[in-house]
């Protein structure tokens, strides 16, 4: 037998087998997670589904409940209660104790359907971003200034989608280039089109989801050295080969011997504050080495910016709601103000929150997020804060797939909590669209959203970033006019 009839038996029999395992699991409703996202009859064999079961979806974007907070470090938390998700007691919307299902919920108010950016008033001619639209005004009238954005998100904004679209309009219409802020490591690092990363697979990774004691930036991890390691990072924002960029490192406290090698080159590291920013390089390259081998020293990431400008710094961690920043030391989230100041935060978190079709209750997210939100503005004093509201989600109800029943319960929750936190409100579920939007970005061609109806594609995400600046643009705007 030729090698072409060996090649072609070879791919006859894996099909058939993978075609057999396929029909297997459907038939006898078995399932093993890593098949489960590549079945081949998935699409085309329909299985019963009971009511309310949704679409297979990340594991990682399970919150874990009750998330684990420490209450002595929530600055502004008056006791342990008032962060501890309780069980959602029957929700005082449903009509005559109707089942789930079939409940009907109040209708969002007018203010926070809009693609506005509101504090929620009645005057709607009210700037709600004050101290970030001054700083756009100083940089129209030519002051050399920084304007720094952190966005801070789910995996919405995985691979610095949304936040991408974001920062290079706001660049084109107020100035200012590079990438910003790039970690040490990323699982999406391959997957991140404005920045190519590359690094040693030693890197010890800890984060959110496996420590609790470590000084974790606003990203939620830290790196340490195994050894040996390093990482290269290039900027793909910028094109032209003219303008300089500073390249920052970002780091933890270190010892008097601490250093990195920049491009081969031994660079000090004298910081010992909790947190530290220093400058390692300033010139036209658009990429950059680093090594070490100092086993103690925490690493965060490196940043890449023009000297003045609008900085977009994207910060997505997958499966997260935003209450794990109460474990956030609160002096060493003050010790980045000092060093690397913000003049807007977004929080943009939801889609973990709901991920089970028949929730309709949210009372204890906004008790839970209450004192996070106030130790961040607290620790942040100057920045003006943005509460995003989560986007459309979809699952699949006995009438097929439609937006979760509890939706806008949670935008409703969302809302209350800007309102009650002195935070702006802008809601991604009325920039999609509103009801049932998420079905049609799935379903639309070209798609907007994946299938799993969770997750907008990149060109829906690229919509959603045009749709977010035009709505901080004229927020900005409201400051001359008034």
């Amino acid at each position: 037998m030729n090698a072409n009839k060996r090649v072609f038996f070879f791919i006859l029999f894996s099909l058939i087998l993978y075609s057999l395992v396929s029909y297997l699991t459907l038939a006898y409703k078995k399932s093993w997670d890593p098949f489960t996202r590549i079945n081949l009859l998935s699409d085309i064999i329909s299985s019963k589904k009971v009511p309310g079961d949704p679409l297979p979806d990340y594991k990682q974007e399970q919150v874990d409940l009750p998330p684990d907070i420490d209450p002595a470090d929530t600055l502004l938390a008056k006791n342990q209660d008032t962060i501890v998700p309780v069980k959602p007691k029957a929700d005082s919307t449903i009509v005559n104790h109707q089942p789930v299902n079939n409940v009907q919920l109040s209708k969002l108010p007018e203010n926070i359907s809009r693609k506005d950016i509101t504090l929620l008033t009645e005057d709607s001619t009210q700037v709600a971003l004050t101290h970030f639209a001054a700083k756009l005004a100083e940089l129209k009238k030519g002051k050399k200034i920084k304007v720094r954005i952190a966005y801070l998100g789910d995996s919405m904004i995985e691979g610095d989608l949304l936040s991408q679209t974001l920062r290079t309009l706001l660049q084109q219409a107020y100035g200012g280039k590079g990438v910003g802020f790039v970690p040490i490591t990323s699982q999406v690092a391959q997957f991140r089109r404005t920045a190519v990363a590359t690094f040693s697979n030693g890197w010890k990774d800890l984060n959110f989801k496996n420590t609790k004691k470590q000084h974790l930036f606003l990203s939620g991890h830290v790196f340490f050295s195994s050894g040996n390691d390093w990482v290269r990072v290039k900027d793909n924002t910028t094109k032209d080969t003219v303008s300089t960029l500073e390249k920052y490192i970002f780091y933890g406290s270190s010892n008097d011997s601490s250093f990195v090698s920049v491009n081969k080159k031994i660079f000090p590291l004298e910081g010992k504050r909790l947190f530290n920013r220093d400058l390692l390089l300033n010139d036209k390259r658009k990429s950059i080495t680093i090594s070490t081998s100092d086993m103690k020293l925490p690493l965060y990431g490196l940043s890449f910016e023009s000297e003045h400008g609008v900085i977009v710094d994207n910060f997505s961690f997958r499966g997260i709601s935003g209450l794990e920043f109460a474990r956030i030391n609160a002096d060493f989230l003050r010790t980045i103000d000092e060093e690397n100041p913000y003049d807007l935060i977004i929080f943009q978190y939801g889609v973990n929150v709901m991920y089970k079709p028949d929730d309709i209750n949210f009372n204890w997210y906004k008790r839970a997020a209450t004192p996070v939100i106030n130790k961040m503005k607290a620790c942040f004093p100057t920045a003006d804060f943005l509460i995003v509201g989560t986007g459309d989600r979809a699952f699949r109800y006995p009438e097929g797939y439609r937006s979760a029943i509890g939706i806008e319960e949670l935008i409703k929750v969302q809302a209350s909590l800007a309102l009650q936190t002195n935070c702006a409100f802008y809601s991604l579920y009325a920039a999609m669209g509103g009801k049932n939007s998420m079905v049609d970005w799935a379903t639309q061609s070209p798609s907007l959203a994946n299938k799993d109806y969770v997750h907008p594609n990149a060109l829906g995400a690229k919509i959603l970033g045009k749709h977010l600046f035009e709505a901080l643009h004229k927020d900005a705007n409201k400051l001359e006019d008034n």
